[in-house]
């Protein structure tokens, strides 16, 4: 299973970045998480450049296309997502692939609902499948986590194994559902000729 993981923060220090590659860090056998690092490369979106897509917008499309589901953590600002994840999320509005994209939303301090609650609003919009039991809020901010130590600390390793499995159980049901009906529709037809 491949996951792109999206950080909607571009801080060096930030918080849900390193959330994220600490769900790489322990990604079971079988999952490559892939980070997503040119969130602040993207130009500001402009419908305009849609007829000629700027090589970043290609290269961010080609990821999520590729990826069986997504992860995205941003911090909150303003009461709000930052720009950088909105900005990311406006070039992906008319992109076929990103419908029904499975995601899990990540939230590294609890007292961000605000822009927990946007950022869904926004997701669900789309069309993307956010997937509840792999979506977590992480009391993160203020616990003076090294990146090394979430990856050590229980509590943090035991919710990202259960986001991380939940996610992939999202990931086959929805597989399974996309190529059910068509491979009963190829037996069907097999069995009739027969």
């Amino acid at each position: 299973m491949k996951i792109l993981a999206i950080s909607g923060s571009l801080r060096a220090a930030s918080l849900n970045s390193a959330l994220l590659r600490t769900f790489q860090r322990l990604a079971p056998a079988g999952v490559e998480i892939q980070l997503c690092s040119f969130v602040g490369d993207l130009p500001l979106f402009n419908p305009d450049l849609e007829a000629d897509l700027p090589m970043s917008v290609m290269a961010l499309q080609m990821q999520v296309a590729a990826a069986d589901a997504l992860l995205i953590a941003s911090p909150e600002y303003a009461h709000g997502v930052t720009g950088a994840i909105k900005n990311l999320l406006d070039w992906l509005v008319s992109f076929e692939p990103f419908v029904n994209k499975p995601v899990a939303v990540l939230n590294a301090s609890p007292r961000a609902h605000h822009a927990d609650a946007a950022l869904r609003e926004t997701l669900r919009t789309m069309s993307a499948v956010i997937v509840e039991p792999a979506s977590l809020s992480i009391a993160l901010l203020g616990a003076k986590l090294s990146e090394a130590a979430m990856a050590e600390a229980p509590a943090v390793v035991q919710a990202i194994r259960a986001s991380l499995a939940a996610l992939q159980a999202a990931v086959a049901q929805a597989q399974a559902q996309a190529h059910g009906p068509a491979t009963f529709a190829l037996a069907d037809a097999a069995g009739q000729q027969g």
